[in-house]
This record gives C-alpha cells, sequence and structure tokens, in this order.
C-alpha cells in the first residue's frame, strides 16, 4: 500500500449526515463490545456449570459456602484443578505408576472402552506432550485440487504403512473446517508440497474461523513479501493436458521395464 493510499484511509470520512453519524458509532460501539461480552459470558458459563456439578460432591463440613452468607464462583473450578494437580502427583511415584499399569491392563481387556480408552490417550499425549509439535505449526497445502490453498497443520511425522506405501517423505496434516475447527480432515502431504506460515497457530485458527474475515500481517521481511513461494499455473496446465489425453493418472509415456527383461 503506498503513503497516498494510506493516508486516505486514515482520513475521516466527511458528508455523513446525522443518522449516519449515530450508525458508525453504534458498529464501532458493537465491534468493541461484542468479542469482550461474548468471552466473559462463556468464561462464566463454563464456570457456573463446573461449580454446579462439583460444588455439591464437597461435605458441608469442608465447603466455605456454609459458613458464608454468599457463594464463591470459581470454587468447584478450583477444587477440579487442585485435584487434577494432586493426581499428578501421586502418579508420578513408583505406586502410582503401578496403579495407572494395572488400570490400563484392565481397561485394555475391555472389548469396547478399550478402543475409546486407547484413542483418547494417544489424543492427550500429542496434544499435551511438552516436546510434541502438535498443532503447533501451521502450513500452506494445495486443497482439494491444484491452485487452490487451505491452511493446514502439523500432526506429525507420517509412519507406519501409509508411510512405507508412498515414496516421498509425508507428512500428516489436520485440515480444519470453517467455522468449526474441530472437525476437518486427515491428510498425508507430501514434505516437499508445505509451505510453512510465519503465522502463529492461533493467527492460523483466527482466520480459519473468522472465514478469512480476521487475516493476520505478514511480518515476514519486505524482502521475503516480495517474493513468491509457489504458484499454480504449471499444474493448471498439466491437468488440461491431462484431461485431453484422457489420463486419469499422471503417468510417464514410456513403460518402465521389467525385472525380468532387467535380467
Amino acid at each position: 500500500m503506498t503513503e497516498e493510499n494510506s493516508s486516505e484511509d486514515t482520513k475521516p470520512v466527511k458528508g455523513l449526515t446525522v443518522m449516519g453519524r449515530i450508525r458508525a458509532y453504534f458498529l464501532t460501539g458493537l465491534l468493541v463490545t461484542a468479542p469482550l461480552s461474548i468471552t466473559i459470558l462463556v468464561a462464566w458459563v463454563f464456570v457456573d456449570f463446573v461449580d454446579q456439578k462439583v460444588t455439591p460432591l464437597i461435605p458441608k463440613t469442608y465447603n466455605p459456602e456454609t459458613y458464608l452468607p454468599f457463594s464463591i464462583p470459581g470454587m468447584g473450578l478450583l477444587i477440579v484443578l487442585v485435584s487434577l494437580t494432586v493426581v499428578g502427583m501421586l502418579t508420578a511415584g513408583f505406586v502410582g505408576k503401578l496403579l495407572v499399569r494395572i488400570s490400563e491392563s484392565i481397561m485394555a481387556r475391555m472389548p469396547v472402552i478399550s478402543g475409546i480408552y486407547s484413542a483418547t490417550k494417544q489424543i492427550f499425549e500429542t496434544v499435551l506432550a511438552q516436546k510434541s509439535q502438535a498443532f503447533r505449526e501451521a502450513v500452506l497445502i494445495e486443497y482439494p485440487r491444484r491452485g487452490i490453498w487451505a491452511i493446514g497443520f502439523i500432526t506429525g511425522t507420517t509412519k507406519g504403512e501409509v508411510q512405507n506405501l508412498t515414496e516421498e517423505q509425508c507428512v500428516n496434516i489436520f485440515l480444519p473446517t470453517t467455522p468449526n475447527p474441530t472437525s476437518g480432515f486427515l491428510l498425508f502431504v507430501p514434505k516437499g508440497e508445505l509451505i510453512p506460515l510465519n503465522m502463529t497457530v492461533e493467527q492460523a485458527v483466527k482466520m480459519v474461523i473468522s472465514g478469512g474475515i480476521v487475516t493476520p500481517p505478514d511480518t515476514r521481511p519486505v524482502e521475503e513479501q516480495k517474493v513468491p513461494q509457489t504458484s499454480a499455473k504449471t499444474y493448471e496446465d498439466v491437468d488440461v493436458l491431462r484431461e485431453k489425453d484422457g489420463s486419469p493418472v499422471l503417468v510417464s509415456k514410456h513403460p518402465i521395464p521389467s525385472k525380468d527383461e532387467n535380467a
């Protein structure tokens, strides 16, 4: 953006009527207060929900609200946090680890619960592990076809049968949907086709949720911003040739010699 355009954008809009100014002020006030109000409301509903479920479980003798003329918001949430911390401390010892192994062996023998428990545990270990890079790097991928770009998140390196069947080194990519990023698709993308993004995961999630309305600024150096890293034109030309030839897959026109011919 040039200096002239930036100066024009900063100039106040002139010629507005009284109703126009009131409407502009109203929208500005709504833009400022709505996100804050919604955040406070969601936090309050969550805290109140936890309090209603946990506070009745506290014996009256140990419940501070029994001796106070008023309730304490967040008491249930505080108890949950303390309880989880205590459980973590107990399971860190030898006896705690032994009990965890026994409980896991019991869970593994139960037909339906074993699958749910193992999947849930693996997800939490992947997301909460300090050394894990899951959901911590945003990348740009071509999806659902060449020439169309989407934001994805690296969840790990592809291993096992999927990697053994592919020639290139692949990466597990979680592709979220808009505006609900909790649902999405699991893609196995060759590592060389990923374009790392300089934006943080939080910024990328905001962009996905807003449907592109909230766009983070490009914080890279100006020299890097002027140099594009990829182009879809080449792939589009190849796709056109492929469609004209009626070839469903891009393959070499020269037949690959069999092992018998090489021998």
